[in-house]
């Protein structure tokens, strides 16, 4: 009965951990969480900033820094793996974000912002 209830505990841990991965405190209504659209024009810059504006070290620490840890992002998540550890390329993040292995939503970012959080991990993940 008590290895029912801590099984019990950890299921319930992971969904509401899962349930946090790709939220973000901005209230701005809409599914844009009150970004601008997508032109799929941004490319990166030497700052770690994209020419549109986003940050993919922010981006990455609202919205995949609650599971998954990066130092360079300065996060600590502890569902998913540690990327620090794991050190994936670009394509293999691009493809977990599309895709959502395990418990992780599918496309919690989509176009050139997927791509610039994907090569941010890929550049800083191990170091």
């Amino acid at each position: 009965m008590r290895l029912h209830r801590l099984a019990l505990a950890a299921l319930a841990a992971l969904v509401l951990a899962a349930a946090g991965c790709g939220g973000d405190d901005d209230d701005g209504g809409g599914d844009t969480g009150g970004a601008a659209p997508d032109t799929g024009a941004q490319t990166s810059t030497a700052g770690g900033e994209t020419s549109g504006g986003s940050d993919p070290r922010q981006v990455f620490a609202n919205t995949c820094g609650s599971c998954h840890t990066l130092a360079a992002a300065d996060t600590e998540g502890q569902v998913g793996p540690n990327l620090d550890e794991l050190q994936p390329d670009a394509d293999r993040v691009r493809k977990a974000i599309e895709e959502g292995p395990g418990v992780m939503p599918n496309n919690l970012l989509e176009g050139a912002e997927a791509d610039a959080v994907a090569q941010y991990v890929a550049d800083n993940a191990g170091k």
